[in-house]
């Protein structure tokens, strides 16, 4: 069982690094297609990528196919609302900080959890407070609190994440991680499409032309890292899991100052050591099933 867990944690460090550097993908994607637009294309992407994988690699024979399609659609809607949201908001605000507000799922996780009988400790609560004091630094501009447009997407896409792998734990245990994996992202692609022809002009043209940070947040985010993150979660707890998920926030940061040359201020990496603390916090709580 130990050896499980450890294979489970590195494929779970392997997706942050691969959704980490998938911000700078998705930043620089702005500037050939919509956010919905992008999403559509690069999840559908995903889904075919998944689907010759879903072929080659046969279920386990006690697997529910019920569970299976019924967890993709339900996180697929939630992958809808998340990773749109996401892209929108870093149209407003950095790539890091971006980051490091979306991990605040860390801590939501737990709180949500307890609804579905799933209790946790004190040091919870305590690593609620310093995510709270995290966020207030990282949003608060001017010396006073202003919450911008974007940090208000990444805190709605946060949430959203966090339905998505509380739904991911109730199935994944009876589900087929692959096709659950693929069916997701064919529910979020085709959503996103549909909702770029209502709410966008996409085109195909410009779309081609951002063709490499779109294969990579289809090809590697979508159809490699989400599917690392449905079987490495199978064998562990969900608060484990969303602590290792969230280390893509550390990656974001690294990759938009390496690529993007993007910095932070003094208060914003206060707000980043501040979420950090909580992320530690909510991992070393006791958690009571």
């Amino acid at each position: 069982m130990r050896k499980k867990q450890l294979t489970s944690s590195l494929l779970l460090v392997l997706a942050a690094l691969i959704w980490g550097s998938a911000f700078v993908a998705q930043r620089v994607g702005l500037d050939y297609a919509g956010a919905l637009t992008f999403n559509g294309a690069r999840c559908l992407i995903g889904t075919l990528v998944l689907i010759p994988v879903s072929l080659i690699f046969r279920p386990a024979p006690d697997y529910s196919r019920k569970r299976t399609v019924a967890g993709g659609v339900l996180c697929g809607l939630c992958l809808f609302a998340a990773t749109n949201l996401q892209q929108m908001g870093l149209a407003y605000t950095e790539v890091g900080k971006a980051g490091f507000i979306t991990t605040f799922y860390i801590v939501l996780v737990p709180v949500l959890g307890m609804l579905v009988g799933k209790k946790t400790g004190l040091l919870n609560w305590v690593a609620i407070l310093f995510a709270l004091g995290g966020l207030y630094f990282l949003c608060m501009n001017g010396g006073g609190f202003s919450v911008r447009k974007g940090e208000i997407m990444e805190l709605s896409c946060a949430l959203f994440y966090s339905l998505q792998i509380m739904v991911i734990d109730r199935c994944v245990k009876d589900a087929d991680g692959v096709r659950l994996s693929c069916i997701q992202f064919a529910v979020c692609g085709i959503l996103s499409m549909i909702s770029a022809f209502l709410f966008e002009e996409p085109n195909l043209r410009t779309l081609w032309q951002g063709w490499i940070p779109l294969l990579y947040a289809g090809v590697l985010s979508c159809g490699v890292a989400y599917t690392l993150q449905i079987v490495g979660q199978k064998h562990l707890h969900p608060t484990t899991a969303s602590l290792l998920m969230s280390l893509e926030s550390a990656f974001a940061v690294l990759a938009g100052w390496v690529v993007l040359r993007e910095k932070l201020s003094g208060r914003e990496f206060l707000g980043c050591g501040l979420m950090l603390v909580a992320v530690i916090l909510a991992q070393i709580a006791p958690t009571k099933e």
